[in-house]
């Protein structure tokens, strides 16, 4: 086995990183570190875990912790959470039959599929406790679990390769760098790794902004569709904008209500609080959407969609969810992707660790890239040509008039914009899906690890 790799230490740090607290786990190595506790870092953690590896789960805050979210989650997302062992009839899990569209006075209700691969239920619960869940769930399988522990840079050798993070620990703040021959990026939308690194966020990529608050609502907390209204509307025109707003019930007292639109320059759409304001004017009075029953304040968000940042691996680092640009560009759904790819990261990992260090570890990691690209690629091409149809207001007028008139249009668009169709296609929706799939691909090559093999090494 080759030499271990030098590690490039800050230069702006003469100070030896403090020792940890008494009792804590001391280890300032590991075969991977996770930097991000969210969906897609504790699946990766987990299943990492589950594979025998010494996996160090890093977190900047302590849990239970808030997130900007809608908690919706689909039967995509039910399904990564039942490959984590998770019991989705436990206490604390609102369960769905499906989504409820509201659009021009019209309503029309559609059930989830239920697929080979996915079950026909979807659930809600907040980010607030949900992340803690399934960070308890990693540390649970094994994983090492660090709160408090804010990541600044990452570290790399003189070849320019990632082996490892500085990061803040504690309260006090105390300098550490952590080693590892893995890392992976699952730092959220703001992507401080990777840019880093240089890895700018594509522009020619879609990017949508979401504003979600909660309320108290006797009237509709409790609920068996998740429900979308697709006809915004800018205040100034009448014009219908790219993007839905969504009242989930949480089953507890509250519903999370918010909106989530594209961000682009032909829409106007800027100000999403007073579009937040203008839709729920329009709301019953008797369901409470009203300020005097706000349950904390409105929070926003961006959604990096449609792999807006690639390669997905650079040299030592692997990103998965927001960082990487996950989110689907249809529908503005991130956790499911960011869990799946922190699944696939975990077993290429895995499998890449037992090679000797060096070129044949390296071409291990590097297939997570055209792995990811394999089975999300053509759909998220797909999805940015949408998106881009969404952004004429034409289209985008002609979707939410005609959206709710037909139960079986309806039905194959949301099988469609929630990617829950089956492989080999069961049907003509599948089929369908899988044709266009091919053909978006086909017009527009896949760009992904290749476009970039050299990251700036960090020094400062």
């Amino acid at each position: 086995m080759n030499a271990r790799p030098r590690v490039r230490t800050p230069s702006a740090s003469k100070t030896p990183a403090a020792a940890p607290p008494p009792g804590a786990d001391d280890r300032d190595e590991a075969q991977v570190i996770v930097v991000g506790a969210g969906p897609g870092g504790s699946a990766a953690a987990f299943h990492l875990a589950r594979h025998g590896v010494d996996v160090l789960l890093l977190e900047k805050s302590e849990f239970p912790r808030e997130k900007v979210c809608g908690d919706g989650l689909t039967p995509r997302a039910v399904h990564q959470l039942v490959r984590m062992g998770v019991d989705t009839a436990a206490e604390g899990w609102s369960r769905n039959r499906g989504l409820r569209f509201v659009s021009n006075g019209r309503q029309l209700e559609v059930d989830w599929p239920e697929t080979a691969r996915f079950p026909g239920y979807g659930l809600t619960r907040t980010r607030h406790d949900f992340d803690d869940l399934l960070a308890r769930r990693a540390a649970g399988a094994g994983a090492r679990l660090r709160t408090l522990t804010k990541v600044t840079a990452p570290v790399c050798d003189r070849t320019g390769r990632v082996v490892g993070v500085r990061a803040l620990a504690g309260t006090e703040r105390r300098e550490v760098t952590l080693t590892a021959p893995v890392v992976i990026a699952a730092d959220g939308a703001s992507a401080r790794l990777a840019l880093s690194l240089g890895l700018e966020r594509r522009k020619d990529r879609p990017v949508g902004t979401a504003v979600r608050r909660y309320y108290r609502s006797p009237a509709r907390h409790q609920d068996d569709y998740l429900e979308s209204w697709l006809d915004l509307r800018r205040r100034e025109d009448d014009r219908v904008l790219p993007g839905y707003g969504w009242i989930f019930p949480l089953g507890d007292g509250r519903v999370n209500v918010g909106l989530g639109v594209l961000n682009e320059s032909r829409t106007g759409t800027g100000d999403t609080r007073r579009m937040m304001d203008d839709w729920l004017v329009r709301t019953p009075p008797e369901w409470g959407l009203r300020e005097e029953n706000a349950d904390g304040p409105l929070r926003g968000a961006a959604l990096p969609m449609g792999f807006n940042r690639v390669p997905h691996y650079l040299p030592g680092m692997m990103l998965i969810g927001d960082c990487g640009g996950m989110v689907n560009p249809c529908n503005g759904e991130g956790i499911p992707y960011a869990m799946e790819a922190g699944e696939l990261a975990a077993e290429i990992a895995a499998q890449a660790l037992v090679r000797p260090e060096g070129p044949r570890r390296e071409r291990a990691l590097a297939h997570y890239a055209q792995e990811i690209n394999r089975r999300h690629g053509g759909y998220y091409r797909l999805g940015n040509a949408f998106s881009a149809l969404m952004a004429r207001p034409r289209f985008t007028s002609a979707v939410t008039q005609k959206a709710v008139k037909s139960p079986a249009v309806t039905r194959a668009m949301v099988r469609m914009l929630s990617n829950l169709t089956d492989d080999p296609a069961a049907d003509a929706t599948d089929l369908l899906m899988h044709v266009l799939v091919r053909a978006v691909s086909t017009a527009a090559p896949a760009r992904h690890a290749s476009a970039r093999s050299n990251p700036r090494a960090v020094t400062r």
